[in-house]
């Protein structure tokens, strides 16, 4: 087994504050970036939590490489995952390139001529260097959030979990994080990525994971998990689906009931550019 393969097995957690999860079985592997997806409460930010280490199931269990991730010191763990997490909010009144630093600490103390490279990296890769001096609690919700995913960047982990990570950027930014995390997995990383926007989610991403109620619904490439019938299922709306330089499309368009979502077919009421064919299904 791939050191960086990491499993749910069985996983099963509810509480009061948190989404359940019912029995759920994944597998991933390196150099794959695996959006996943889901309604509000589906469980996506507790499975994301589970595989980082930071919950523990009631049942079930997560392997990293085969070994029981639980065995794992939380540097060993820091070393091999890197976990952004959902939000913005930073209250430190540290430069950003000290947060930047933060993500060496699995390493050591951070101060090594190879930490100051991968801060430089992530940072670089980020686009971050521009405001490296400046307060972090004075940048902008986008600008903190771009800080915190080079912080997360400069573990330079092989496994990179992500919990909304374009969720306070503007569209040229999202498109920018999006490269840059599927630059990550051709490089072999993997990276997993909780995402709510279906559009970037298909551009992106060659696998999906579709949670609903603490479920997996659906489990594989864009065109196979985002039909109409589990669009429906999972999230009660209808959807345009159409193409646009060789990736699906898909846009939300309206809720739907259960019951219309496999008869009805409609032309897009839009004036889609040459090339790109949408339908509301």
């Amino acid at each position: 087994m791939d050191a960086m393969t990491l499993e749910a097995r069985h996983l099963t957690l509810s509480g009061p504050d948190r989404a359940r999860l019912e029995d759920l079985s994944l597998s991933f592997g390196p150099g794959q970036l695996v959006g996943m997806i889901g309604p509000n409460g589906a469980g996506k930010t507790t499975l994301l939590r589970l595989l980082a280490g930071l919950l523990t199931p009631q049942h079930g269990s997560v392997l990293l490489g085969g070994q029981p991730l639980h065995q794992l010191s939380a540097a060993a763990r820091a070393r091999r995952i890197s976990y952004l997490a959902q939000g913005a909010d930073v209250h430190w009144p540290l430069p950003a390139e000290a947060v930047v630093a933060l993500g060496r600490l699995p390493h050591g103390d951070g101060r090594t001529p190879a930490d100051r490279r991968a801060i430089a990296r992530a940072m670089a890769a980020t686009g971050t260097e521009g405001f490296a001096g400046r307060r972090v609690d004075r940048l902008s919700g986008g600008e903190r959030l771009k800080v915190l995913l080079a912080r997360a960047l400069a573990v330079e982990a092989p496994i990179l979990l992500a919990d909304e990570p374009v969720a306070a950027l503007d569209p040229a930014h999202q498109l920018d994080v999006m490269d840059l995390l599927k630059a990550l997995a051709g490089d072999g990383r993997l990276v997993v990525a909780v995402l709510h926007d279906l559009g970037l989610a298909a551009r992106f991403c060659g696998r999906l994971v579709l949670l609903a109620e603490g479920r997996l619904i659906a489990d594989g490439p864009p065109e196979a998990v985002l039909t109409p019938d589990r669009l429906a299922r999972a999230y009660g709306i209808r959807a345009l689906h159409g193409q646009a330089d060789g990736h699906l499309l898909v846009v939300p368009w309206a809720r739907t009931r259960m019951s219309e979502q496999s008869r009805e077919t409609t032309t897009c009421p839009t004036h889609p550019s040459p090339g790109m064919r949408m339908q509301a299904r």
